[in-house]
């Protein structure tokens, strides 16, 4: 038996123990990293230099291209260094850090999906009040609102997960310091207190999706009268790729974690995890950049002037 005072580090849980296979989720890992680093650089880097692209929706896009550089680098480097050098060690602190981290950058995620759905509302149903709505000052303060949300939720539940006794070991069930699983460490009944803000983070949660798909409902409705094809074609156009980053980031963070008990198993729990925790951040990108003749413009515009540039 041990207590949080005693506990000096965690030790989380590897993918293997076979050395090869260490090495190959190295390298796999490393991949997908390098991937979501060039992507999410190039969206970044695109919109804040094509002057054509500071306009409401590609603002939020670039704030969601730097939340997802910050989810991703939260948890893989630390990943990718513990099968190369084969452990499973995280210090106290570093666990601390890094459940603050994602916590903290995947809520502000879902706020932000939440923000970008309702600028596609206003324009896509409203749009001779789109910019009163969404002007400059507006995008700032959602955009804000977002990450404060975000903050605020993981400095409670960090908190509050820290603070409670453990004395059921330090080894989690997760690759990554997650709260549900210091959670089962701890012996206190205080940890009630923890799971009401889980209910509470929740119920926000499930507000935030219900307005997502009333929004898209009015959307579809919306595309579905404009006369024209082309028209027709444009709406979808900016409207799919956000859809489907919301319906991937959605469908594997609830599947993951409200999944019946019988299914559950050590190995299916780490590739639904790896599924909402890594694959999004890479992912993102390409789905904004395969549908949105805009941004590719912009992205070859950006490779062009800086290949003939060197």
């Amino acid at each position: 038996m041990s207590n949080s005072s005693s506990i000096t580090q965690f030790l989380l849980l590897p993918f293997t123990d076979t050395r090869e296979l260490q090495l190959l989720h190295f390298w796999l890992f490393l991949s997908i990293y390098l991937a979501a680093l060039l992507g999410n650089g190039l969206i970044i880097t695109a919109i804040a230099w094509d002057q054509h692209l500071h306009t409401p929706m590609y603002f939020f896009l670039l704030n969601l291209s730097v939340i997802d550089l910050g989810s991703i680098s939260t948890i893989v480097p630390t990943s990718m260094a513990n099968s190369l050098w084969d452990t499973r060690a995280i210090s106290y602190s570093g666990c601390a850090a890094q459940l603050f981290s994602f916590a903290f950058l995947i809520t502000a995620e879902y706020s932000m999906l939440s923000v970008m759905s309702y600028d596609r509302y206003v324009a896509i149903c409203k749009p001779l009040h789109y910019g009163t709505l969404l002007g400059s000052r507006a995008c700032v303060h959602m955009a804000a609102a977002a990450w404060a949300a975000g903050f605020l939720n993981a400095l409670l539940h960090t908190a509050n997960t820290f603070s409670l006794p453990l004395c059921k070991g330090n080894a989690l069930g997760q690759f990554f310091c997650e709260m549900p699983q210091i959670l089962k460490l701890s012996c206190s009944h205080s940890y009630l207190r923890e799971l009401g803000l889980l209910v509470a983070g929740i119920l926000v949660a499930f507000v935030c999706f219900v307005f997502i798909i009333v929004s898209y409902v009015q959307i579809l409705r919306a595309v579905l009268r404009i006369p024209s094809e082309q028209g027709r074609h444009k709406a979808f156009s900016t409207c799919l790729p956000h859809l489907a980053v919301v319906s991937l980031f959605v469908s594997t963070v609830m599947f993951a974690h409200l999944k019946p008990p019988s299914i559950s198993s050590p190995s299916l729990d780490l590739v639904l995890s790896v599924l909402y925790s890594v694959v999004p951040p890479a992912v993102n990108p390409l789905i904004y950049s395969m549908r949105n003749q805009e941004l590719k413009d912009a992205l070859w515009k950006l490779i062009s002037y800086n290949f003939l540039k060197h």
